[in-house]
């Protein structure tokens, strides 16, 4: 998974996604924390920066980090359009292509994040449990790790109600998935086709392999990278994951 061409279509694939959800739950999960409101944050696969930059733009100074330098130049032009429609009062952002497993701030924070995610995109435990360690680093004492990942009944349904489909006048695609029941690691496979300036259709073929990992297993591995307090939380809303939950979330306290 480059993201090379990806990058240029990623806005356009992921505009129905829950932005204004996971910030708004970021902004419950300071007063829940009993935490002030972080000076300075970093954002764990911050792709195109859709949360890193109203984040600035709400006073926080924040560290965007991704693998994909395709999506941290898009990121890059993004703020500077904002910057340039009158947001030059936004807080400064700093975008680093750095590995989340390999972790190096040049300071620590107040909190981060990781979102869409990103975490499934670790399908073995040790670089996990390295991720964990290093954001644990990274934090302040008192500061606060929260993420969200797909559960394993969210890989099942995929699988069964595979495959999906788009076809809108400037995007289309199909996705289908399979599923590994043993390892609970699903494959993605897409075709994308997004239209050009030009009215011409451009091909893009992606795959992405995602694990999702039992919830009282990420809380072990939380507490062995050093965390105290942890908390989980289901599909946005502060209560105890189940069975049938498709996305849970945790906040981990150093």
């Amino acid at each position: 998974m480059a993201y090379e061409r990806f990058a240029a279509a990623y806005d356009r694939l992921m505009e129905d996604m829950p932005y204004p959800e996971w910030l708004a739950f970021l902004a419950e999960a300071w007063d829940r924390l009993g935490m002030e409101k972080p000076r300075v944050l970093a954002d764990l696969g911050c792709g195109t920066g859709s949360l890193a930059i109203p984040l600035a733009q709400s006073g926080i100074r924040v560290y965007g980090i991704d693998l994909s330098e395709h999506m941290l130049a898009i990121a890059s032009d993004k703020e500077a359009e904002m910057r340039r429609s009158g947001g030059s009062a936004a807080a400064e952002i700093v975008w680093l292509q750095q590995d989340m497993r390999e972790l190096a701030l040049p300071e620590q924070v107040d909190a981060a994040f990781s979102f869409c995610d990103c975490l499934n995109y670790l399908t073995e435990e040790e670089d996990l449990a390295k991720t964990f360690r290093a954001v644990y680093d990274a934090l302040r004492p008192g500061g606060a790790f929260l993420f969200d990942v797909h559960t394993p009944a969210l890989l099942e349904r995929y699988a069964d109600e595979q495959p999906f489909t788009l076809n809108e006048p400037d995007a289309a695609y199909i996705w289908t998935c399979e599923l590994d029941i043993g390892r609970c690691q699903i494959e993605h496979a897409l075709t994308i086709f997004l239209a050009g300036d030009d009215g011409r259709f451009d091909r893009i073929e992606e795959v992405h392999v995602q694990r999702a990992y039992p919830l009282d297993k990420l809380e072990r591995m939380l507490r062995d990278a050093g965390f105290g307090r942890i908390e989980q939380a289901a599909d946005f809303r502060w209560r105890a994951p189940g069975r049938e939950t498709q996305r849970a979330f945790f906040a981990a306290v150093k």
